[in-house]
């Protein structure tokens, strides 16, 4: 019995060794599979925690599978000003840059090497042409299509990497300010493809800096703010009554002391042409031209009595027109985009209740040059048409005020200038539905919502960014009215216009501050014409983080 008591014993003692052997070799088996979930947690699990950029951590249901795909939520789309038409969300990390991050530019795309470039030095990363991408990297390629709208672009953002293609420059550019904005909002591009494009075609700011001068570096800043804001034109308003703002060789007694040398308007010129925006210069006749007159008192509109007439020339003298088309002429190639602003708008000898009977010698000249029915209205319609003339050889395509066309002329207006609509509160003022109704493009400038006049005079407020993002659309052209759907498509867009009428009211800082929210609205507006998905105060809120 002793011995058999021993050996149980013994087979007793293996058997608690074995059962603590089994124990210790289960507890290295849970530490290893807990280790190995840790790890494939780590790998698959974006770097801060989040999905995209847009919440917090998802936590598995209870006996779900711990796959990849279904550790991520599905994503949201980027949040930026203008919004996005179109995304397509997906399961995924999103893309963070990360310090091997480049900007590649493959070989094909050469053409997008400033795009590329501009990026770059805004993400502070390595720029590369002609390599393929690797994991990481920011691609940007040129892919045309033969439908595609223009200024459109695709933005891939799969497997910690964003690939941008569009069917020009301008649309993949319009990408990269989708990107920018995505990181600088949450510091994540969600997961998923964007497809974007523009509702209007021009979308842009109207600067008035003739009767108050802006400097070079603040005009600058305003375009690489309507660059992020994916707007494409800056009209430049330089001359007026109060003063003549671009250096001039032809005719140098005509500048003012504050002025803008060529050297400068070619700087900002090269800058917007970079950025996509063009810049629309503006010579304003035959009204508006006191600068001119200043220094040239022949050159000026009298009547009957002999009266001078602020601002107009005499469109019958033929001195007059020889001198601003010089100008014209001169300043052709400084801006070498495809529009000229003509001007045409408030042309006081039109603006008299009776302008036969005080004008009489214009009136004389227009039955001279158009026969016994022609009149003064006429002699301002060939006044335009002739200027348009001065500057055809240089390529252009023309764009005047609502106020610069007469209904019932002898004289026809080209058909191809655009009308820039920007009032209907001066007399005679004619319907936009009558230039529509003609067939005629036109560009949206209306003086309710888009114009920002320093000083406030006759009646104008400084319009709000919440009153255009709740009220207007493109084709609220007068007042507040919409006109008919069904000329949507003359409707190219529209600017909002800062005019200076007094002049120190505002410094340039507090006028960069005023117009920043109108800005951002209209560009909305402009690019997207569906109501917008953000309350009033979320997209200010937005602004200001993406600002």
């Amino acid at each position: 019995m002793s011995q058999s008591r021993s050996a149980g014993g013994a087979d007793g003692a293996r058997g608690d060794r074995t059962a603590r052997i089994s124990r210790g070799a289960l507890v290295a088996r849970v530490a290893l599979a807990a280790a190995a979930a840790l790890v494939l947690t780590v790998l698959v699990w974006p770097e801060d925690d989040t999905h995209g950029g847009h919440g917090g951590r998802l936590d598995p249901k209870p006996g779900a599978s711990s796959s990849p795909a279904q550790i991520y939520p599905i994503s949201s789309p980027p949040r930026t000003i203008p919004s996005v038409r179109q995304h397509e969300p997906a399961r995924g990390p999103g893309f963070r840059p990360v310090a091997a991050t480049r900007v590649v530019v493959p070989t094909g795309s050469e053409a997008l090497a400033d795009e590329a470039q501009l990026l770059a030095e805004e993400l502070d990363k390595e720029y590369v042409q002609g390599a393929a991408p690797r994991p990481g990297d920011i691609e940007l390629a040129l892919n045309p299509k033969a439908k595609a709208t223009p200024e459109s672009y695709t933005l891939t953002a799969r497997e910690r990497t964003v690939r941008i293609t569009g069917p020009d420059e301008a649309g993949v550019f319009y990408g990269t300010r989708t990107l920018k904005q995505a990181l600088r909002d949450g510091g994540v591009m969600p997961e998923g493809v964007v497809e974007d494009w523009p509702d209007r075609p021009q979308r842009g700011l109207n600067l008035d800096i003739a009767r108050k001068p802006f400097t070079a570096g603040w005009i600058e800043a305003r375009l690489r703010e309507m660059a992020d804001l994916k707007m494409n034109q800056l009209g430049l308003h330089f001359s007026d009554d109060q003063g003549f703002r671009i250096e001039s060789a032809s005719h140098p007694e005509v500048v003012s002391r504050d002025h803008l040398s060529k050297r400068e308007v070619e700087r900002i010129v090269a800058l917007a042409r970079r950025l996509h925006i063009e810049v629309v210069p503006e010579i304003d006749s035959p009204g508006h031209l006191g600068a001119v007159i200043k220094a040239h008192p022949a050159l000026g509109l009298r009547s009957a009595t002999g009266r001078t007439v602020q601002g107009a020339v005499d469109i019958a003298n033929p001195e007059a027109a020889r001198f601003v088309d010089d100008l014209l002429r001169e300043y052709a190639d400084l801006f070498p985009g495809a529009y000229w602003h003509l001007g045409g708008d408030e042309y006081l000898a039109l603006m008299a209740k009776n302008p036969e009977a005080t004008y009489p010698g214009l009136a004389a000249a227009a039955r001279a040059k158009y026969g016994p029915k022609g009149d003064i209205a006429d002699l301002a319609t060939g006044w335009l048409n002739d200027r348009a003339a001065a500057l055809r050889p240089y390529g252009k395509k023309f764009k005047a005020w609502n106020d610069g066309y007469f209904k019932g002329t002898s004289v026809a207006p080209d058909p191809a200038r655009e009308v820039e609509y920007w009032t209907g509160k001066e007399l005679g003022a004619r319907p936009p539905e009558e230039y529509l109704a003609e067939g005629r493009k036109t560009v949206n400038l209306n003086d309710e919502y888009l114009y920002y006049v320093l000083g406030e005079p006759n009646a104008f407020k400084y319009p709000t960014g919440r009153r255009i993002y709740q009220e207007w659309t493109p084709l609220v052209l007068r007042g507040t009215k919409p006109v008919a759907a069904r000329y949507s498509d003359q409707v190219l867009g529209a600017r909002f216009a800062v005019w200076c009428d007094y002049a120190n009211a505002q410094t340039q800082d507090q006028v960069a501050r005023g117009i920043r929210m109108p800005l951002a609205a209209t560009a909305q507006k402009l690019w997207d014409p569906r109501t917008p998905a953000l309350e009033w105060e979320e997209f200010k809120e937005l602004a200001d983080k993406l600002g």
